[in-house]
């Protein structure tokens, strides 16, 4: 029975497999593409009831991905390397994202860098307040958080962001925070933190050329807003 079992498992990766690299990911469910990744980790085992079971207990793909490996290890029969191979995918992920965003002006590649910023901020659970800062050329130079917080806010600190400007010898920055409610519009704090750190860097020279707000379900950008 058991090598029945891993039988039928083992013929049925071999034709997602086929069909993956046929077709590509289009036609696969969701549990599916997560199904063949956890039996990439766990080869000896059906994995569909996993899948689902993940799927189930995080909502979707881009949020299971974006789960600390402490959330990842609460699923029952979910293992440490398993939970690793998961982080792996993300970080390939983010890291593909983030080089289609460098090595160009970011205000011209506006969107390669929205679409990097809400695939590694939307899904989390505490609000981060992160900068990316930039060269003369407005290309990126480093992209640092530089505050985490809890579910409605993270420490957001205008001298310190403007003195790690001046360290990496930054002209200008973007600023970017989330809103793990999954609501991207700005609130008053979010508006006079803005200012203040804009205040903060102009007699120096320093450029803050928006903040990006990140929700679930889009971005807002402050500046597109004329709220600064």
């Amino acid at each position: 029975m058991a090598e029945d079992a891993a039988g039928h498992s083992s013929g049925h990766r071999e034709r997602l497999r086929a069909r993956l690299l046929e077709g590509g990911g289009d036609g696969f469910h969701d549990y599916e593409l997560l199904e063949y990744l956890l039996a990439l980790a766990i080869p000896r085992r059906d994995t569909k009831p996993l899948a689902k079971r993940m799927l189930e207990e995080f909502g979707d793909l881009a949020t299971l991905l974006a789960a600390s490996p402490a959330e990842l290890s609460r699923v029952e029969g979910l293992g440490e390397g398993t939970a690793a191979a998961i982080k792996f995918v993300e970080a390939v992920m983010l890291r593909s994202l983030k080089t289609a965003a460098l090595d160009r002006p970011v205000l011209s590649g506006w969107q390669a860098l929205t679409d990097y910023l809400h695939a590694s901020m939307a899904h989390r659970t505490t609000e981060q307040f992160r900068v990316i800062f930039l060269n003369n050329r407005n290309v990126m130079i480093r992209d640092e958080a530089m505050g985490d917080g809890t579910n409605n806010a993270a420490p957001v600190y205008p001298r310190e962001i403007v003195k790690r400007a001046l360290e990496l010898q930054a002209a200008g920055m973007v600023l970017v925070h989330n809103h793990p409610s999954g609501d991207p519009q700005p609130s008053r704090d979010d508006i006079s933190m803005t200012k203040a750190v804009m205040e903060a860097g102009r007699h120096l020279g320093l450029v803050v050329h928006d903040h990006v707000i990140i929700g679930r379900g889009g971005h807002v950008s402050m500046r597109a807003q004329g709220l600064i």
